[in-house]
């Protein structure tokens, strides 16, 4: 007999960074500078991110092309594996992700790659990953999880000798 599973997926959408407390303007502010330094040549689409880590450090990444496509590495994961490399141990409360020439209906989000690695960094952690997504005009949208984006996201047990 089938089984229906429902995956909700629960975004709060403001309608400009002045309507977030200071500390979350001050981070998207950081992911859009991290994002005028991204070297993009090639596809010309700067992503910028910055993460806040638990003790108050905030670490900034940007996308980094390559010529030998996909050699290049996502803004998130460039952020993220910076903060790791200092400190495996830190928890990440929040991340800020901006494109400031996006000009959708809705924020760029993370792809594939990055929301995987979001996934197990929450369950590395322990805690959720808060995420502020920003582009070209003054919204955000806010997902508490970044696991969420993920649904049935692929982990750690399925390398242990009982999966196959």
């Amino acid at each position: 007999m089938a089984r229906t599973t429902t995956v909700t997926l629960q975004i709060i959408q403001h309608d400009a960074a002045t309507d977030l407390h200071q500390p979350d303007q001050d981070l998207l502010e950081q992911a859009r500078s991290a994002a005028s330094r991204a070297y993009a040549p090639y596809s010309n689409f700067q992503v910028g991110a910055a993460l806040r880590l638990a003790d108050g450090r905030v670490v900034s990444g940007n996308n980094q092309e390559n010529a030998a496509f996909p050699a290049g590495i996502c803004a998130e994961r460039t952020a993220l594996h910076a903060a790791m490399s200092m400190d495996p141990h830190a928890v990440v409360t929040d991340m800020a992700i901006v494109v400031p020439q996006s000009k959708g209906e809705r924020p760029v989000t993370p792809c594939g790659i990055c929301r995987q690695v979001l996934a197990e960094q929450e369950q590395r952690q322990g805690v959720p990953v808060r995420l502020l997504l920003a582009g070209y005009d003054a919204s955000v949208h806010e997902i508490l999880r970044a696991g969420d984006l993920l649904p049935l996201s692929f982990d750690a047990s399925f390398l242990t000798s009982g999966n196959s």
